[in-house]
């Protein structure tokens, strides 16, 4: 059974940081894609950024420039370095992971609030 576990978000004021962290646990071989997703209160959940296996990234536009994405393929792991935060930042984020043979798996979520 393959587990995805996020941490690492809170509450912050608009124009601060945050690192979110996903683990994955459990029996998955070859993780391809791993990202993060995000769903604000009303709207459907939208992909914030990827990565893949080769080490190519990619980013949506209302994150390049101010948000990171970084793994560490020896942990089964992926983080968000979210710099400049800005209210429309606010929502649930979910890491995904994408396995070779296209199985996705989703974490539960973890709430990020920026405030004024």
């Amino acid at each position: 059974q393959v587990q995805v576990v996020e941490s690492g978000g809170g509450l912050v004021q608009a124009g601060g940081s945050l690192r979110l962290s996903c683990a994955v646990f459990g029996n998955i071989v070859s993780i391809n894609n791993m990202g993060w997703y995000r769903q604000a209160p009303g709207k459907e959940r939208e992909l914030v950024a990827d990565s893949t296996d080769d080490g190519s990234t990619n980013y949506e536009d209302f994150v390049k420039g101010r948000f990171t994405i970084s793994r560490d393929n020896a942990k089964n792991s992926v983080y968000l370095q979210m710099d400049s935060l800005k209210l429309e930042d606010t929502g649930v984020y979910y890491c995904s992971i994408t396995s070779y043979f296209g199985r996705r798996y989703w974490g539960q979520g973890t709430p990020v609030t920026v405030s004024s």
